[in-house]
């Protein structure tokens, strides 16, 4: 079945969710955003593919003076594929607490689960 106009404005305030939750550390509602089982491909930090909501959840507190202070997405695109499959690109900006920026492109797997939209895998590409 095709998206929606709901599923597409869900999926845009998904990916802008984590900003919000990443921002105020709110690791307790990770759930919100990610499956149980996600994929957090962080391999261009030197983190590796972390797997599961417990250790992604470490990976959000293992630093948090390294973490930047706000989190911010924008050129949101989603793609659904002839199999079904959807994902979304998008682009993320940071700002460190000492005022430097950076940018990042997230690559996101989705799915629809029975509490909304969620990612499943994410890929977390630094710009070049």
């Amino acid at each position: 079945m095709p998206l929606t106009t709901a599923d597409r404005l869900a999926l845009h305030e998904l990916v802008a969710l984590h900003g919000h939750l990443a921002d105020q550390r709110r690791t307790d509602d990770l759930h919100l955003l990610l499956t149980s089982d996600a994929e957090y491909d962080v391999t261009a930090y030197g983190l590796g593919v972390v797997r599961g909501l417990p250790d992604i959840t470490d990976l959000f507190t293992a630093a948090p003076g390294d973490q930047p202070a706000g989190h911010h997405v924008t050129n949101v695109v989603v793609t659904e594929a002839a199999d079904g499959t959807v994902t979304v690109l998008s682009k993320g900006l940071s700002v460190m607490a000492d005022g430097a920026a950076g940018t990042v492109t997230y690559e996101d797997e989705v799915v629809l689960t029975p509490g909304g939209w969620r990612i499943s895998r994410r890929r977390v590409v630094p710009a070049r």
